[in-house]
Order: C-alpha cells, then structure tokens, then sequence
C-alpha cells in the first residue's frame, strides 16, 4: 500500500499542470476557480431554515472520469477528505455534521489508494446548516478537497467562499476575503515598492553578472552524472547490449538499424525533457511559485520521508514499480506500430521498465529542482543531462558495436551501485528534514546534529563497502579491490566531517558549505544569530534607521534558511578576511529570510494586490521579505545582494550568487564608490 501511495504522489507531482479540456458544468451558476487546471466546479447557495439558521449547499459538478472523496477521514495513507467551514469571524456557528446527497456516490475499492473508500462521480451536494449571528453580513468560509482519476490524483486545493443573503449570489477565491478581518494593500499604497529605488539608475553602474546560466549547466552536469550512475543499476545496464543488437542484426541493413538506435537515443531524452514541461506551466502561473515550494516545511518533509522509502527500495527490501498495465500497453503499442511510432513507444517502455532503479535518482533531481533556484529550467536542464546520458549509449553501441565487447557483464556490482546510492539518499533526506527544520525553526537539526547523522551514515557505508554488513541481494562475495577503494574513500570523507561536531576553528568544512546548516545554528552557544557574527538585522525600517544614525550605507541580503547558495556565499565568500572586515566596518547589514514561517501580528496580516492585479495572502515574515523582494527588486531568486544608501538610493546593480571573492569585493566598493558620489561618505 506504501508504494501505492508513494506513486500516486509521485505521479500527481509529475502531472500538475497538465492542461484537458473539460466538459461543461451542469449547473449554469458553477465555477471553476481555473477553468483549465480544475477539474470540479462549485456553486454555493443557502436556504433560511429557523430563525438565525441556514443552510448552506455546496454544489460540486465533476468532470467525466474524476472523483471527489467524502468527508469520511480514509487514514493517513487515504484521500484527503473533503471539509466544508464557516468562518467564526463573520459572526457564524457551524452546527452539526455536513450531509453528502448525490444519485453517483461509489463506495468501494480505490485503485490509487488501495483501499476502500467513498467518493463521488459527476456530480454532488454537501449540506451543512449554521446560525448566522449578525444579518448584515455575508455567510462566508472555506472548503478542501482532492480529485482524482483512475490513475492519478491532483493536489488537494483550498477554496474561499462567500454568500450574500441579500442578493443569493456567491463568490470563489484562491485567498480569504477581507471580511474575515484582513486588510487590504494595493501596490498604490506602495509598502512593498521602495519609494525614490530606480533599478536602471544606479548611482554607480555596475556588471549585470547573471550566474544563473552556470548554475543551469551545473545542473545539467550532475544530471548527466545521474543518469551515468543510473546507467549501472540493474535495471538499465542489461538493457544496453540486447537492445543494440536488436536495431544492429534485427535491421535490413546495419545503415537503417544504426539510424533507428540513434532515434530511439533521441526519443530517450525528449521523453525525460518532456517531464519537465508541467513544471513550466505552473511557473508561468506564479513567478513565486517555486520559491514557495523550496521553503514550504512540509513539502521539506514529505522529500524527507519520500528519500527515506527511496533508500529502503535501493538496499532491496522492496521495489517502486510502476503499474504493470502502463508497461504492457506501451510495449503492445511498441510492437504493433512501425517506424518513428513504434520506436517511440519501445523509449517509453524502457522509461517505465527502469523506473524503480531511475525513479529515486529521478525523484533527487525533482526535489532538488523545486528546492533551488531557477524552478523549472533547472529540472529541464537536470533532466535534459540525465536523459543524455542515458540515451549515449544506445546510439554509441549502434555506431560501434565492436565496443559491446568490452563491456563488464552484469554481476553484484550492479546492486553495490544500487546500495551505495541507499545510502545516498539517506543523506539527501537529513538534508531535506533540516530546510524544514531551519525555515520552522524547530530546533531538531542543529549544525553539529546534522553533521553527525551524515557521520553515521559515512560509517555505515563504510562498513557495507568494506564487506561488514549485507543487505538482501546481496551474494557471499568477498569485496572487490574497487569496493575496497571507494571504502578507503569513504572514511576518509567521514574524518574530514568530524571536525564539524566541534566548536574549533576548523568546523567550517569549506567543501560542504550550503548543505549543513549555518554556523550559528549551533548545539554550542553563540554570541549573535547572524552569518560569522556579524552585526544584522532582519527588519528594513530598523536597518535603515541604524544606516541614518551611522551615515553607513545598507547591504540589504534577501536570503533564505533553506538556501543553498546562501550558505555557500557566506561560509566561502563573506568568511574571507578582507570581504569580512568590509561588511563588518563599511555597511549596516540587514537580512531579510523570504522564508521566515514566523507568523505577523493579526493587525499586521494583509492581503497585498500587485500592480498586475494578482492577490497575494501576507501572513508571514517571510511572505512579506519575499513579496518586498519581488516588488522593490524585481526579481525572486536568493541570495540577493542590494546596496542601498541610507535613504534608500541605489547604489550599484543588485547581485545574486556571486562565488569569486574578487568580484564580490568589487561589488561591495562599488557601493561605497556610490556614497563618495553622493557626497555621503568618504570612500575607502
């Protein structure tokens, strides 16, 4: 049933965005929210029973082959049910328990969930009576819930519903009304948009150095890397000589059978870039879409426990598969259909064939897609590397066959890759446990904490290498010199992470900034909670207050607790001696986490309007860093490095992830080059 579970979330995430078209709801009054992703559309009304009672009905039409779930409770391992709630702050009482009345109600077995559930076709009314305790204003309130089909699920969506008395008309939001006692801002009221900030003119113009190309291509690379090692699970590799040979010998002539290997390569990778393409559509919905996702806690966990199941499969006490049934239909489609088509499904099927040895690797680069900067072009440019490496081979083999020979035949080796990444993923998982740990600030994961999980992982990798542990398939085999080797490599990793279980000086482990957390958060007392000790503040009218009374200017960190290269910059780039003393001596630093969960004071939480006209709900601090980042600066990506001087003049271009100290350094004196230039302060 886990597995079940874990591939129909899997799937869900590889399929939200994916546009259908959708029939026409019965009911003229219904709305889809949007009408190209929903797949439900509601129509709320209300009947005045008894004095201050109503009762108000939710009215779901369905969309052909989709279905929602009762309000019944499936288990954690179920559906989410569907929940109807009023909102006690428009003056209204929930009373008793929501009726379900629909002609297609089924209830029985759930091919996705492997359980016995209660859900609802093509259309359904949930009832639920309040008493409203003040006439004059509208009922008012939310509702979750999940659809799905025969195959996969869509992500659980939360509606806000309002229903005036007066006129029986009523009103569907993606975010609360403001009558649940939350004020409105528009962009007009200019709280998120700096006043006098100009982003084309700089006091002092800077190089617009755009590191995100490189970043693409490093992800590129460690995808390519990805499908390398995939290359030697067992799922794969046996694959490479029996599927040459078949376009080589089972071709009319070796011209034709090398072209149909090369297309079946081809096909190989537009088929993992193809993966990709959901994730683009749901950032072209919402530029901040992916930033939410990489500082969302809970998706952080969910990464978490997915890697640990990831592991378990890879040291081989189960599988992850796919259904049988996707992989018998593309292998009959396979081989009924010639030319470009069949060939097409004969990629497809190894695709589905392999997944429960690329499905981990593959789940690795989605995580850390969505928890990186760049979103979507980052997975495409993961998946474009691993499905080139995956296809090299299949065209390579077909252009030199001879090389088929000097390939090592399948022996236990291939499941030593497939335990040696087990223990991979378990280290991935500490990591994605403790972005959520750093954005909750829960407290569980402190640097020296995590530094040893990743120890005792090392060790027992370790001692799987050196022959001292077993996992199932293993064999009786002695360990090979090459295992011995990778042992010797292990532990000397290993030593290298002890000194960060320490508090000495050498606990930095320069090789690993960005994946332990940050220096401060420490099972050892430290004397500030900001980067290297530094002075910072984490508000920007009291950053700038202090930058006024020092006559300093302000070096504004838009960063993250859960960001990567934020950490890098400052373990490897701020910690040098020279960029330090400047930040220290020269700028009044203010760091603002964009995903800080620290909820504002109620008088404080907002809903704010862009200039585009999009709602955005501001309940957090990092909801407010974040949508002041994206408004003031124009960009939503961290780190982000702003020079400001203390009247909020910008003083050189803004940079992002900046690795070469030189470069940083020039960007810093750049800044104070701008104050000499408005004649604020002398330069260094």
């Amino acid at each position: 049933m886990v597995k079940q579970f874990l591939y129909a979330v899997l799937t869900s995430l590889l399929l939200v965005g994916c546009a259908v078209d959708a029939p026409k709801a019965k009911d003229a009054r219904s709305i889809k929210l949007d009408p190209v992703q929903d797949k439900v559309a509601w129509s709320v009304s209300a009947t005045s029973t008894t004095g201050n009672e109503w009762e108000v009905n939710f009215h779901a039409d369905i969309d052909e082959g989709w279905s929602v779930y009762s309000v019944e409770n499936f288990g954690e391992m179920g559906p989410l049910p569907s929940r109807f709630e009023f909102d006690s702050l428009a003056h209204q009482n929930a009373k008793g328990e929501v009726i379900e009345v629909s002609e297609h109600t089924i209830q029985g077995h759930d091919p996705v969930f492997d359980m016995e559930v209660k859900k609802f076709k093509h259309n359904v009314d949930f009832k639920r009576k309040v008493d409203l305790l003040v006439n004059e204003v509208p009922l008012q309130g939310q509702f979750e819930y999940m659809t799905c089909n025969d195959v996969t699920c869509l992500p659980p969506q939360v509606v806000y519903w309002q229903y005036s008395t007066d006129s029986a008309s009523f009103n569907l939001s993606s975010v609360p009304y403001d009558l649940t006692g939350y004020n409105v801002v528009s962009c007009a009221d200019g709280i998120y948009k700096l006043p006098g900030l100009d982003l084309e003119a700089p006091v002092i113009p800077g190089e617009r150095t755009d590191h995100k190309n490189s970043s693409l291509w490093t992800l590129f690379f460690l995808g390519f890397i990805g499908g390398l090692v995939a290359l030697l699970t067992p799922c794969v590799f046996p694959m490479i000589p029996l599927t040459v040979s078949f376009f080589t010998k089972g071709s009319e002539d070796r011209k034709k059978g090398m072209t149909n290997a090369i297309t079946y390569g081809g096909f190989i990778l537009l088929i993992y870039l193809l993966f990709s393409l959901p994730f683009h559509l749901l950032g072209s919905v919402n530029e901040e879409i992916f930033n939410e996702v990489s500082t969302n806690p809970w998706l952080n966990v969910f990464f978490f426990v997915i890697f640990i199941i990831f592991a378990i499969s890879f040291f081989g006490y189960f599988e992850i598969q796919l259904p049988s049934s996707w992989v018998n239909k593309m292998d009959a489609n396979a081989s009924k259909s010639g030319g470009m088509i069949g060939i097409f499904f004969m990629a497809l099927t190894l695709a589905l064939v392999s997944f429960s040895c690329t499905g981990p690797i593959l789940g690795s680069l989605l995580a850390g897609a969505l928890t990186a900067d760049g979103g979507a072009w980052q997975l495409t440019a993961g998946m474009g590397g691993f499905g080139l490496a995956l296809a090299l081979p299949f065209a390579l083999f077909a252009l030199f066959p001879q090389w088929l020979n000097s390939l090592p035949r399948s022996g236990s080796w291939l499941n030593t890759v497939k335990v040696v990444l087990g223990f991979i993923e378990l280290a991935l998982a500490i990591k994605f446990l403790s972005n959520a740990d750093l954005v909750m600030n829960w407290g569980l994961l402190k640097r020296e904490v995590f530094i040893a999980l990743w120890v005792i992982i090392g060790i027992g990798l370790a001692a799987y290498l050196f022959g001292f542990i077993k996992f199932p398939h293993d064999g009786p085999a002695k360990p090979t010199k090459m295992r011995m080797a990778l042992g010797a490599l292990v532990t000397a990793f290993v030593l290298y992470l002890v000194p960060g279980l320490t508090n000495s000086s050498m606990r930095n482990l320069k090789l690993l900034s960005g994946f332990p957390p940050p220096l401060f958060y420490s099972l050892y007392h430290q004397d500030s909670e900001c980067p290297l000790a530094l002075e910072c503040y984490h508000d920007l009218e009291e950053g700038q207050a202090v930058a006024r009374r020092s006559g300093k200017p302000m070096l504004v960190d838009n960063t993250g607790w859960a960001c990567v290269n934020c950490r890098k910059m400052e373990e490897t780039v701020w910690s040098e001696p020279e960029i330090l003393e400047v930040i220290r001596d020269e700028y009044v630093l203010v760091s603002l986490y964009v995903d800080d969960k620290r909820e504002l004071a109620k008088e404080d939480q907002h809903i704010y309007i862009n200039c585009r006209g999009q709602k955005k709900l501001i309940l957090t601090e990092g909801n407010k860093w974040a949508t002041l980042q994206s408004e003031s600066f124009g960009q939503v990506s961290q780190p982000l490095y702003v020079l400001l001087s203390p009247d909020g003049k910008l003083l050189t271009d803004p940079v992002g992830y900046t690795p070469d100290k030189a470069d940083y350094g020039v960007f810093l004196d750049r800044g104070l080059q701008g104050m000499t230039k408005l004649g604020l302060r002398a330069e260094r």
